[in-house]
C-alpha cells in the first residue's frame, strides 16, 4: 500500500506523521530540531528519514509522497539548494516538496481553506493562500529588526516601558512594581546586568518577559494592556499586506491565529478580532495541528482523490 508524510520542522521539535493511502492507518512521531542552519543538512534530513523508516508500515509499503515544512526555507539561495540536495541524496526517488514551516502552518489551521494563518509566538509571521493557488508570506524577518507582534516584541517592550517608568519619562504602574519584584531588585538601575548576561543571547527569554505584561495588564497596568493592543494591531497589519497582495474573491475571507501571544485570552483576541473584522476577515481557531496540514498537502499534491477521507478522519480524530 502507498503511504504519505508530513512533517512539521520547527526550532525545538519536529513532528512527522504518516498515513496510508485510504487513511485506516495514522501515526506520528516527535523528534529533534530542524534547525538545519545550526545543525546542518544531513543530520537534520537524515533524522527525519530515520523516523519515517521506524514507522511499522510493513513489508509492501511504499512511501508515495512527503511534504516538509521546514524552518528558514524560501529565505536563502544557497541553502536552500543544500537542502534540495541533500533531500535528493537520502530520499532517493520518494518525491519529496519541501516549502516553509509557515506554509504547512497554514494548511493545518485552515484545512486547505483559501485564507490566512498568523503566528505570533517567539516570532511572528503570516501567509495567505487564495482561491486561485497563489500564496504571500508576511513578516518573520528576524527579532533584530522585525517580529512585531511577536512575544519577543512584547517582551522587549516590557522593558523599554520599565525604563521609562523608572526614569519617569512616562508614568509609573503595576507594570514597574511586576518587573521589580520579578528580578528581586533593591534598585531598578539593577535590571541591566541580568538582562545583558542571560537575557540578550535567548530569544526564548527575552519573549518570555510577555508573560510579566500579562501579569501586569491583569494587575491593572493601562501600559501593559496598552501593548497588546499594539500587538495586535502590527499582527491585523500582516493579515492586510496579504489581503492587498492576494486580492480575496470571498469576504469576509479566513484568517486563523496560532502562538503564545493569542494565549493571552481577553488582552489580545479583542482587539486582533476587531482589527482583522474591520478589513473584512472572519477570525477562526485553528483547525489541524501543523503536521497535519503537511500531510493534507502531501495527499493534494499526490493523491488528490485520497483527500476527503483524509479529512473526514483528521475531523473525526483529531480537529482542534
Amino acid at each position: 500500500m502507498d503511504y504519505y508524510v508530513g512533517v512539521d520542522g520547527g526550532g525545538t521539535k519536529t513532528t512527522v506523521c504518516v498515513a496510508s493511502a485510504d487513511s485506516s492507518l495514522l501515526l506520528s512521531e516527535l523528534t529533534s530540531s530542524a534547525s538545519w542552519r545550526e545543525y546542518g543538512t544531513n543530520h537534520v534530513i537524515s533524522n527525519i528519514k530515520a523516523v519515517i523508516d521506524a514507522f511499522p508500515l510493513g513489508k509492501n509499503a511504499r512511501v508515495a509522497g512527503v511534504v516538509m515544512g521546514l524552518p528558514c526555507f524560501g529565505e536563502g539561495e544557497a541553502g536552500d539548494r543544500e537542502l534540495r540536495a541533500t533531500v535528493a541524496e537520502i530520499f532517493g526517488e520518494i518525491p519529496v516538496y519541501i516549502t516553509n514551516d509557515v506554509e504547512v502552518g497554514w494548511a493545518g489551521s485552515l484545512g486547505l481553506m483559501p485564507g490566512v494563518n498568523v503566528v505570533a509566538g517567539t516570532g511572528s509571521i503570516a501567509f495567505g493562500k487564495n482561491e486561485a493557488g497563489e500564496t504571500c508570506r508576511c513578516g518573520g524577518w528576524s527579532e533584530f529588526f522585525g517580529d512585531e507582534g511577536s512575544c519577543y516584541w512584547v517582551g522587549k517592550k516590557v522593558m523599554q516601558l520599565f525604563s521609562k517608568q523608572a526614569d519617569g519619562r512616562v508614568p509609573k504602574d503595576e507594570l514597574y512594581d511586576v518587573v521589580m519584584k520579578e528580578f528581586g531588585l533593591t534598585s531598578d538601575i539593577e535590571i541591566i546586568e541580568p538582562l545583558h548576561s542571560n537575557y540578550l543571547v535567548s530569544r526564548d527569554k527575552v519573549a518570555a518577559l510577555q508573560f510579566l505584561a500579562k501579569e501586569a495588564a491583569l494587575a491593572g497596568s493601562s501600559s501593559a494592556k496598552e501593548l497588546y493592543k499594539k500587538a495586535a494591531e502590527e499582527l491585523c497589519a500582516h493579515v492586510a499586506a496579504i489581503r492587498s497582495s492576494l486580492n480575496f474573491e470571498n469576504e469576509p475571507f479566513l484568517v486563523s491565529y496560532s502562538g503564545g501571544l493569542f494565549k493571552t485570552g481577553e488582552l489580545i483576541l479583542p482587539h486582533f478580532f476587531a482589527g482583522i473584522e474591520a478589513i473584512h476577515g472572519k477570525p477562526v481557531s485553528p483547525k489541524f495541528e501543523p503536521m497535519f496540514g503537511a500531510l493534507l498537502m502531501a495527499f493534494e499534491r499526490g493523491h488528490k482523490q485520497g483527500l476527503p477521507m483524509l479529512q473526514k478522519r483528521l475531523g473525526d480524530d483529531f480537529c482542534a
